[in-house]
């Protein structure tokens, strides 16, 4: 039994039993991956994998509870290797952090610029993504922290934890008559919306603030980004809702922001990192830059309450 017999079996499932697939993901040829998987079941002693015919389409019952063990021990080397990594090179290597579009343009930056301060010899890699992507993202190994606001607590496989708390705001251009009295979801649902895609940034709350009224809000234009919603907002294609962050006076001169934490209630942005893994000291760092109270006691705290490991030597 050996790491690339272990690998081929995880990047099967990883490539939905793609062979083809498989072998460019592991730098290796079509063949070469179902003999990796063929001499680890004949030593198993059963098949892991469903066949018909040379394909492989699913897996077997004792697949199914060995690919959880075979995930585990690649993670553990995994985590071995980067705590050595970790002694010798505490200062050098690469950080992922998976956001969505409104964490990565709003929230993110004051951290990415302290981090890079403190460790410039650390290759810092943004990636964007809807919250369920940011999941997958940390799942995959892809990431090493997770942004966002709405999914993250559906997996128990990660560590998430509550930062900061934000409202939305509506955004309007000036002398817009939703300036003129007081706002609530009754008033709001006489006009036409622009807001975000459903599963991003707070968008169940405006749902729920709407169907708790029995009422359908009128949204014209859906979009993953604050930039764009305010776009079109000064075309006049309709009122925008947005994240609270997302609106500087300054930077939007040309718009005006009520507030509306009374109408879609307080959010919580979590951060998120994948429940087993080893985390390098620069990452508790970065965590801590960006929301000062998730320290690193306070993260090795949650690793461990979830039934994690602490890294701490």
């Amino acid at each position: 039994m050996n790491f690339q017999q272990l690998r081929s079996v995880r990047e099967t499932i990883r490539c939905n039993f793609n062979l083809t697939d498989v072998a460019e993901v592991l730098h290796t040829s079509q063949p070469g991956v179902s003999r990796q998987i063929r001499e680890l079941e004949e030593e198993l002693g059963f098949e892991l994998f469903i066949r018909s015919g040379k394909r492989l389409t699913g897996l077997t019952v004792p697949g199914e509870h060995v690919l959880p063990i075979i995930e585990n021990i690649l993670l553990s080397a995994a985590n071995l290797k980067t705590a050595g990594q970790d002694l010798d090179q505490s200062q050098h290597g690469m950080l992922s952090i998976a956001a969505t579009h409104s964490q990565a343009r709003y929230a993110l930056p004051l951290a990415v610029e302290a981090f890079r301060a403190k460790y410039p010899n650390v290759s810092l890699h943004l990636h964007q993504g809807s919250p369920r992507q940011v999941a997958e993202m940390l799942l995959s190994g892809d990431a090493d922290v997770g942004v966002a606001t709405e999914a993250l607590d559906h997996y128990d496989e990660l560590v998430v934890m509550p930062s900061y708390q934000w409202a939305h705001s509506i955004i309007v251009p000036p002398g817009h008559p939703l300036l003129e009295n007081k706002l609530d979801v009754e008033r709001l649902a006489e006009f036409p919306l622009i807001t975000y895609e459903n599963g991003f940034t707070g968008r169940t709350k405006i749902n729920q603030a709407f169907s708790s009224k029995n009422l359908s809000p009128n949204i014209v234009l859906s979009a993953m980004d604050a930039d764009v919603i305010k776009t079109y907002v000064q075309l006049g294609l309709g009122v925008g809702v947005v994240a609270s962050i997302a609106y500087d006076p300054e930077r939007d001169q040309s718009l005006r922001a009520i507030d509306a934490g009374h109408i879609f209630g307080i959010n919580q942005t979590k951060v998120a990192v994948l429940k087993n893994n080893y985390l390098r000291g620069y990452t508790y760092s970065f965590i801590e830059a960006f929301f000062p109270a998730l320290n690193r006691e306070t993260v090795e705290k949650a690793q461990v309450e979830k039934g994690g490991f602490s890294t701490q030597f």
